[in-house]
């Protein structure tokens, strides 16, 4: 069933760039995941995944890829994020709890 989608709703994303964006950049991404996809032949890919709050959040997070002068390549609707339960095949990611930056 598609639902609705509203600019004042959590929904899943997953953004897509060209470049390396380490996981230590997780916070400043409001605790996405990050995936470095390596390439032989090319440049590295960097997908973000995960909970955005609502689409102003989305817009900052965009503006967070500009200023680092990163290609960008895809923003993808995932689903809605509804009370943070598995949304079309991607989990919603809660906060970093203090110490596990380094996992």
């Amino acid at each position: 069933m598609r639902h609705k989608v509203h600019l004042s709703q959590p929904a899943v994303y997953t953004i897509k760039v060209q470049g390396r964006l380490e996981s230590g950049w997780s916070d400043w991404f409001d605790h996405l995941e990050i995936v470095i996809s390596k390439s032989p032949s090319g440049p590295s890919i960097t997908t973000l995944t995960g909970r955005i709050i609502d689409q102003a959040a989305l817009h900052g997070l965009l503006v967070h890829i500009r200023d680092l002068g990163l290609p960008l390549l895809l923003v993808q609707h995932a689903g809605l994020d509804l009370a943070g339960k598995t949304t079309r095949g991607f989990r919603t990611h809660p906060p970093l709890a203090q110490g596990d930056e380094n996992k």
